[in-house]
């Protein structure tokens, strides 16, 4: 029989719509992978089972009655966290929300789930999306499948090593300051963040609300592609304020050719403190694969994209703050018991609830917002942010993608970066897209030439033209041979159909 690594999630689809094997076959392979490779990778931290297999039981039903099957039936889907499902919990990977029960369903994950997706369990992060190695979950870490004693780059380090260990064929997270894009490159997978507002963030919980965007993971860009058009489909949300009605076919223009498309690149970034040979020579090689296909290679500049990640660590602290006064152990999460005053119960609740990046960076977001500071350090990250954001469309009259790397290094160690100041740096390709509110894709480009783990190119594009996105993305795939991919000491273990 055929195994769930050989298979991607279009290829389940039609499967499943042909009767070639049904959904509850597929549920079932994927859970048997997990069980198998969960021991090493430990992506979950909720396996839905009873979840999955009622979901692939119904998709079953709907084909045997003859009525129509959506887009991704039978496609086993695993969702970060930090996204509300009815019977599953919502923790954050935290242990202020140890014991929360969903108590609706997010709308990114109800439109998988109406497009037929079976949904397998709810994967691991850093508390509250505060990291880039999943290594602040209070709960456990989540191992890369390339290489176990790697980090599987964060916050959304789950979901990406999920998809990577061949548990599952798609995975959503999110995405604030990279937490797609970063952990997508770690884990050799490609992952979207699309355009701020193309996806609705209704029964996400909030990190900072003007940065976060909820994105797929898949093996493949046809994958992804197919994931947004359940993503999308429907229109605007009325829950989401900044919610958008993104609904195209993403699927429609993949294969279109690029030739005379202009793509363009920042030669200052590719000689950035950080960068290291092998993804220089990495993205190097994806500008000449472009060129090939016939794209004209332009160079843009962005001159305000060194002050990103210090306008970032303004902004997304200061909506942190504001996002997790609720936790308090009174309205919601974690309650110390044994207190004689409600202020001594919220302070204890707070301080035993949350970890120690999830407090680090609300003390910072109190502090900024604090009389006096406000104003020397807000309005200015705001007026950075506009700079930014100007940068980037007088750079997109030039060239219709933006390419550069997605994490300046490969996975790093467990327990290498402990200084949070040079963790915050993992991010710095992928943090000004964020603030300029644009879409971006991490696309593999094979393993390193000098560690031997995977190594990714980004494309930024301008705000919704995700579709275009994915097209440039395809080319890269098509050049590259990186489609489909299962990290080589996972695949086989479980998973038959």
């Amino acid at each position: 029989m055929a195994s769930l690594d050989e298979l991607s999630s279009a290829q389940i689809a039609r499967g499943v719509a042909d009767g070639s094997f049904s959904a509850t076959e597929v549920a079932r392979a994927s859970l048997d992978a997990i069980d198998a490779r969960e021991g090493e990778v430990q992506a979950f931290l909720e396996v839905s089972r009873d979840l999955a297999l009622a979901a692939a039981a119904e998709t079953d039903r709907r084909r045997a009655a003859g009525e129509p099957l959506g887009p991704l039936a039978g496609v086993p889907v695993a969702f970060k966290d930090n996204m509300h499902l009815v019977g599953t919990r919502t923790t954050c990977a935290s242990r202020m929300l140890e014991n929360y029960d969903s108590k609706f369903t997010a709308t990114c994950v109800q439109r998988m789930l109406d497009a037929g997706a079976t949904p397998v369990g709810k994967t691991n992060m850093d508390e509250f999306a505060f990291g880039s190695s999943t290594e602040s979950s209070a709960f456990h870490c989540t191992y890369n499948p390339w290489d176990t004693t790697r980090v599987p780059g964060g916050s959304s380090g789950g979901s990406a090593a999920s998809v990577a260990s061949g548990e599952v064929t798609l995975a959503l997270g999110s995405d604030t300051g990279g937490s797609i894009r970063q952990p997508a490159s770690f884990c050799g997978v490609v992952g979207l963040k699309p355009t701020y507002g193309a996806v609705s963030r209704y029964g996400v919980v909030a990190f900072g609300s003007s940065l976060d965007q909820v994105g797929p993971f898949g093996r493949s860009v046809e994958d992804v592609a197919l994931a947004m058009c359940a993503l999308t489909a429907g229109g605007r949300d009325p829950y989401d304020s900044t919610s958008q009605d993104c609904s195209v076919d993403f699927l429609e223009h993949l294969e279109d050719p690029i030739e005379g498309a202009t793509v363009g690149v920042i030669p200052s970034l590719m000689e950035a403190e950080g960068l290291t040979d092998e993804v220089r020579h990495a993205i190097e090689a994806a500008e000449r694969a472009l060129e090939d296909q016939g794209a004209r290679i332009v160079e843009v500049e962005l001159p305000n994209m060194a002050s990103s990640i210090s306008a970032y660590y303004v902004i997304a602290p200061c909506e942190a703050f504001s996002n997790l006064a609720r936790f308090d152990g009174v309205r919601y999460g974690y309650q110390e018991p044994g207190c004689a005053t409600l202020a001594e119960q919220t302070a204890l609740s707070r301080a035993h609830g949350f970890g120690e990046e999830a407090k680090r960076r609300q003390m910072l977001g109190a502090y900024l917002l604090a009389s006096g500071v406000y104003d020397q350090y807000y309005y200015p990250a705001q007026q950075v942010r506009t700079l930014i954001t100007q940068d980037y469309a007088r750079a997109y009259e030039a060239c219709d993608v933006i390419l550069m790397p997605a994490s300046p290094r490969t996975a790093f160690r467990f327990g290498e970066i402990s200084d949070p100041t040079q963790m915050y740096l993992s991010d710095m390709y992928t943090i000004s897209n964020n603030i300029a509110g644009n879409g971006g894709v991490s696309v593999p480009l094979g393993l390193g030439e000098d560690s031997g783990l995977p190594v990714s190119a980004q494309l930024q594009g301008p705000a919704f033209s995700d579709r275009r996105l994915l097209r440039f993305a395809r080319a890269i795939e098509r050049a590259f041979d990186a489609r489909g991919k299962v990290a080589p000491a996972f695949a086989g273990k479980g998973g038959e159909l």
